[in-house]
């Protein structure tokens, strides 16, 4: 595999003459706010590395402060790749376009034998760059366009209907996918529709492949070394709030002003914008939505409390994202057993007064063991799996009339307040009508009742069937 074989392997130096290494790809893993950039940055000035993003909205120009991209100075202070090189209007830039560009960026990074630090928090964007995990359809000579724009035209339909054409080609596919994931379903189609193989047979084929299992197929590079950092929840949730606000002061309102002006406005006014795809997808643009297209056209007062709701919006669903974060690094990489399992190397960063003792010179070691060949002193952090657990199975929930992928989430569901309520409310629906046909049977006046109503077997049966 080129990407393997990029990975050089040269002499360790002065003092190991004959001994060969591998150089490590760092991957820097971690919920936003957990301070991935800084910690990337101080590795690739120490160890002369060249970073390389993997976040999904930081690959558009514009937007750099909601984004949270690294200043102009920081990316002098240490070589940045894939950041701010995409045009705003672009809606259909995918996984496998970034992907292949990051891929031989990174083969060029080992080939003049430095290190790649491949940090962010786009989940997807990472895994495309450790395991052999995608299907590119069309032949690359042909472009991404139209590959990208029969996937655009598939999501335009209906989401019950996508999913009912792919359970007829795909059922194993489909089986997995919920019906509402719509970007899901469309792609599984398009894998089908342009290749005439299932998707779920093209990931057959990439986990039997050698060094493939149930992360993916083989990895793409040999010698990862994979860091996680991980904060307090409570501490984190703080963090995150102050940054919003640190935003503010920066002078995020204007960014927004200024963007929605530029790319968004007529899109609002021809009433076709698009928060689902691009860079305006970003957390905390569509969250003051409101307030932009209404600034200038209602009172300060309203005004005011659509900024207010805005700032509100955009701190609970950057917290609910780092929770997400969290959950597919531990979903992910720490509780799958079996082969394609790599060891990952926590880092707490919840006080940032003892970076450099709990962060930064643990990170040192560890990458240095790595170069040199040898197993970190460090334990690699595991959390408890159950490898029985099914994490695509199908549940469909008749009182909530919703479908459940996965054991984890169905368990969870059905303990959550909401379907909980549902029970409540059924069990006391079921109560009220045995209570009613216990009265009305032994009521005096029931023969009576029975006479001007119809036969005892009909009426017995309607209320049953009622009930």
């Amino acid at each position: 595999m080129a990407a393997v074989a990029a990975a050089r392997t040269i002499s360790v130096g002065p003092g190991l003459q004959g001994l060969q290494r591998t150089l490590p790809l760092v991957v820097i893993l971690g919920a936003t706010g957990t301070g991935k950039s800084t910690l990337a940055l101080q590795l690739g000035q120490q160890l002369g590395g060249e970073i390389v993003s993997a976040d999904s909205m930081q690959v558009y120009e514009g937007l750099d402060i909601i984004t949270n991209k690294v200043s102009a100075q920081e990316q002098r202070m240490c070589q940045h790749h894939m950041i701010s090189f995409v045009d705003p209007l672009v809606t259909n830039y995918t996984v496998v376009d970034f992907r292949n560009k990051a891929t031989a960026l990174i083969e060029d990074i080992f080939a003049r034998d430095k290190i790649p630090i491949v940090v962010g928090g786009t989940n997807y964007y990472i895994e495309s760059l450790l395991w052999k995990v995608l299907v590119s359809t069309k032949p690359q000579e042909m472009g991404t366009e139209k590959v990208n724009d029969r996937k655009a035209e598939l999501e335009k339909e209906d989401g019950h209907a996508l999913h009912k054409r792919l359970s007829e080609v795909d059922p194993e596919m489909a089986a997995k996918l919920h019906p509402h994931d719509k970007r899901k379903v469309a792609r599984s189609l398009q894998v089908f529709e342009e290749t005439g193989i299932s998707h779920s047979e093209f990931l057959q084929r990439q986990h039997a492949e050698e060094g493939g299992g149930p992360l993916g197929g083989p990895l793409k590079f040999p010698n990862p070394c994979i860091l996680w950092l991980h904060a307090d929840q409570t501490v984190l949730d703080e963090r995150l709030d102050k940054r919003v606000d640190d935003m503010l002061a920066a002078g995020l309102l204007d960014e927004l002003r200024d963007f929605h002006r530029r790319y968004n406005q007529k899109k609002v006014t021809e009433n076709s914008q698009d928060y689902q795809h691009g860079i305006f997808q970003s957390i905390g643009f569509k969250e003051f939505h409101e307030y932009l297209i209404t600034e200038g056209k209602c009172t300060p007062e309203t005004s005011n409390q659509l900024l207010k709701k805005g700032i509100e919006a955009l701190k609970q669903v950057t917290k609910r994202y780092a929770r997400k974060q969290n959950r597919w690094v531990k979903n992910r990489f720490l509780s799958r057993p079996g082969p394609g399992a790599l060891p990952v190397y926590g880092l707490e960063v919840s006080d940032v007064s003892k970076w450099e003792k709990s962060v930064l010179e643990p990170a040192l070691e560890i990458v240095q063991s790595f170069i040199q060949g040898h197993e970190p002193a460090a334990t690699p952090v595991k959390i408890p799996c159950n490898e029985t657990e099914n994490k695509r199975s199908y549940h469909m929930c008749d009182l909530c009339d919703r479908i459940i992928i996965g054991d984890r989430e169905w368990a969870a569901h059905r303990k959550s307040k909401s379907h909980l309520h549902q029970l409540k409310k059924r069990r006391r629906l079921d109560s009220d009508a045995i209570t009613a046909i216990e009265s009305w049977s032994v009521s005096p006046d029931r023969d009576k009742e029975l006479k001007e109503k119809g036969s005892p077997g009909q009426n017995d049966e309607e209320l049953k069937s009622s009930v």
